[in-house]
């Protein structure tokens, strides 16, 4: 498997409830954000969002589609939402956000794995292509939530932290 470390950040002039209550509540996501899909809801989870599951399908710009089941493990309204992982990628996905004086940062690291082999096979050669990829769906969602919001994006960053390929144990 190719493992890969996404860091990606946007800046929103909105306040930090509005903005995670869109981030929470990820069955609206194929509202705002262009590579969703759909997201349908295996299991509930505790009242606070714990233990919920989501069967995600996001449509890349690549043209392939990637499918896979996220489970929340933590939730620190409004600053915090982990999750993890199963399916097409395997791995962590960890929402923070942050007021600043203009508005709310959102910090998002994910941390997976394909499973697909035709992606770890092309990974050698395809991995800046995938890299894009990843790059256009999160830009794509920092712009998609700004419109939802009606705010401003003030600021959208993105990019792949870790350089290694291979098996998960050479992370």
């Amino acid at each position: 498997m190719t493992a890969y470390k996404f860091v990606t950040r946007w800046h929103l002039a909105a306040p930090i409830e509005q903005v995670w209550d869109a981030i929470f509540h990820s069955e609206n996501w194929s509202l705002w954000w262009k590579a969703v899909d759909s997201v349908v809801e295996l299991e509930p989870g505790e009242v606070d969002g714990v233990g919920n599951v989501r069967r995600f399908v996001w449509k890349t710009p690549l043209t392939y589609t990637l499918t896979f089941e996220t489970r929340v493990i933590c939730v620190q309204a409004p600053v915090l939402l982990e999750a993890t992982a199963t399916g097409d990628t395997e791995g962590h996905g960890l929402w923070q956000l942050a007021t600043t004086d203009r508005g709310t940062e959102v910090y998002y690291t994910w941390t997976v794995r394909t499973t697909q082999r035709w992606m770890n096979a092309l990974a050698a050669i395809a991995r800046p292509l995938l890299e894009w990829n990843h790059n256009v769906i999160m830009e794509q969602g920092g712009q998609g939530l700004a419109a939802y919001l009606k705010v401003e994006l003030l600021n959208l960053e993105s990019s792949e932290q870790s350089r290694s390929t291979g098996s998960a144990d050479n992370e």
